[in-house]
């Protein structure tokens, strides 16, 4: 679930990367590859999440792989995360926040926690990868189909919610949305395209937790 490519360019010198287990940095020199039992190279740090942080009780391979670089006397770590998704759209719309944006919120914090521990000096670092980052699930269906009525649709062996149908009140009852466990169909998708989505932006809130830790550069580019 988890691995990094790492390309430098031909103009960068005395390029130094960092041994966690010996506890300093070696230069680098020609082409590296580390493809077996990565959790014990000294060159990179990888951790699964602990397995209580499963919503599901079953352990996957989500986790974090860190590598520590030193390029012309500037030290970083490159963070790459892979977080967990949302395993049902009818879920997530419950709550605001929902159940998966709490589990992602406390893995990003153990993984941060995690990084500037006290077994390494602390230096500036660069967290990337797949956050499964979501919008607000209910507060974007609560305003997109703000005026609509709501249609229940249950499985009829089990009774469970399999789909909810939004309708409009008048205009012959059309359908705005159905959501289902993997499926979001809304009726007008240039709500998602105009101005590359920008007026959803209010519903992206994952991240705000962390706004005294981490900072991202704006979003300009469509969903």
């Amino acid at each position: 679930a988890l691995g990094s490519f790492y390309f430098l360019h031909e103009s960068l010198k005395n390029i130094y990367q960092f041994d966690f287990k010996a506890k300093k940095y070696k230069k680098v020199t020609g082409k590296e590859i580390y493809s077996d039992t990565l959790e014990s190279t000294p060159m990179l740090e990888k951790e699964k999440f602990p397995q209580d942080y499963f919503p599901e009780c079953k352990w996957s391979r989500k986790g974090f792989i860190r590598t520590r670089w030193c390029i012309t006397d500037c030290a970083f770590d490159l963070v790459n995360i892979h977080l967990f998704h949302d395993a049902s759209n009818l879920i997530a719309w419950e709550t605001s926040p929902s159940v998966y944006s709490g589990i992602r919120h406390k893995a990003l914090g153990y993984v941060l926690d995690r990084i500037i521990d006290q077994r390494f000096e602390k230096v500036s670092y660069f967290v990337f990868g797949d956050f499964n980052f979501r919008l607000d699930a209910k507060a974007v269906v609560e305003t997109l189909c703000a005026k609509a009525t709501m249609q229940t649709i249950r499985a009829a062996d089990t009774n469970e919610v399999v789909k909810l149908i939004f309708r409009e009140s008048d205009n012959d009852r059309k359908v705005m949305l159905q959501l289902e466990k993997k499926l979001f169909d809304y009726f007008n998708q240039d709500v998602f395209r105009d101005n590359n989505g920008t007026a959803l932006l209010e519903f992206d809130r994952e991240l705000s937790v962390f706004k005294d830790r981490l900072y991202e550069l704006d979003i300009s580019f469509p969903p």
